[in-house]
Order: structure tokens, then sequence, then C-alpha cells
């Protein structure tokens, strides 16, 4: 078994391919779904897959709630966390963070991380290997 991709519902596909094309993703296959729009980017290592919902909903604050269970948030390591986020400010014209750089330790690895929302709300992890 292998790994394909993790599959992302959007409001504006074309807002979302912006953002995942700043941070270092690529469309690679362009596609409907029944009557809707949809794509396959990859970068990173990994594929996304966006899928535009016709009539959207609000997104549950999985960042937020604690008592919410299922899909968390992605997380990329990058080499240079405040570049990365002045590059997504710059790409943008503004950043949603929901926690801001910080040093941590997770096992025997010393980060800085960062949590920003994407264009629809979802929790994205920035990581730098200190």
């Amino acid at each position: 078994m292998q790994f394909h991709h993790v599959s992302i519902k959007t409001a504006d596909i074309f807002r979302s391919i912006s953002f995942y094309e700043a941070l270092g993703f690529t469309v690679t296959t362009r596609f409907t779904a029944g009557t809707t729009l949809a794509c396959w980017l990859a970068g990173n290592g990994m594929n996304l897959e966006l899928i535009q919902v016709p009539q959207p909903s609000a997104p549950q604050d999985s960042f937020g709630d604690e008592t919410y269970v299922g899909y968390y948030h992605l997380s990329f390591v990058v080499d240079d966390l405040e570049l990365t986020l002045q590059n997504l400010l710059r790409a943008w014209g503004e950043l949603k963070l929901l926690l801001s750089p910080h040093q941590q330790t997770i096992g025997e690895m010393n980060y800085v991380v960062a949590f920003l929302r994407d264009p629809d709300g979802q929790p994205i992890e920035l990581l730098q290997v200190l």
C-alpha cells in the first residue's frame, strides 16, 4: 500500500490553488467531479486534491475545539519559518495566524512551530527544525 493524496474541500478552488502554490505546490491535473471543479496538486513530497463545494458551510474549528475528533491539520517542514511566513504574507496580503512562531521540543527534536489558516479556515502547521 502507498499513500496517494489528501483531499480538501474548498469554497473557492482558485483561491486555494493560489494559497497552496505559495506553499510550493503545482497543479498537475484539473478535472470535474460531477458538476464541481477539482484538481490535484503535487509538491513537498505529497499530493493534494482540491474539490470546490458549490454551497459551502462553515468548517468546524479543529484547532480551537479541544473536543473535536477527526482531521486536525496539514504539517510542512520548512527551511526558514520566518521567510516562509513573509513570502506567504507577500503573496496573500494577510495571514490568519492561529499560533505565532515559538520553539517547541518534540521527543529529541527542537523546532520553531507556527499555525495558520488556509483560505477555508483549515489549520496548517509550519515546522522549522533547529
